[in-house]
């Protein structure tokens, strides 16, 4: 197994590439919080909550010939100290309305046995409602 950073930058390349998505380094009893106010901000219990109340139906918004994806991924940090790897990455896709979504993210992820056991997000809360509200799944 590789390190945290390694771990974490592979899965980001093979969801950038369309070859893997980032849940598969989700361990299942992961908490996830979303910062702010945006229209999915609280903090998810585990994997399958967080699955199912943000992920899949914000896949559910976009076009299965451009999904939402990472597109360009920025500076990747790792604090071994605390197991926690930082991505700041820009994503986007084209949704079943025909309109494109652009947002940046940074998210904080800790791991434990290569597994994402703990992860907070930020992100620009508007653009994600407009998306959310606006695009049905």
């Amino acid at each position: 197994m590789g390190s945290n950073r390694d771990i974490v930058a592979d899965a980001f390349r093979s969801w950038a590439d369309g070859t893997g998505y980032v849940t598969s380094i989700f361990a299942d009893n992961m908490t996830w919080e979303i910062t702010g106010r945006s229209a999915v901000s609280k903090k998810y219990a585990n994997t399958q909550q967080f699955l199912d109340e943000v992920l899949h139906p914000f896949g559910a918004r976009f076009s299965s010939s451009d999904p939402f994806r990472p597109v360009s991924i920025r500076p990747i940090y790792d604090d071994q100290d605390n197991s926690t790897v930082i991505v700041v990455w820009d994503g986007q896709g084209t949704t079943t309305a025909g309109t494109a979504y652009r947002n940046t993210y940074a998210w904080f992820m800790t791991l434990s046995g290569g597994k994402v056991i703990d992860g907070t997000a930020f992100y620009d809360s508007i653009a994600f409602n407009e998306l959310w509200d606006g695009v049905t799944p």
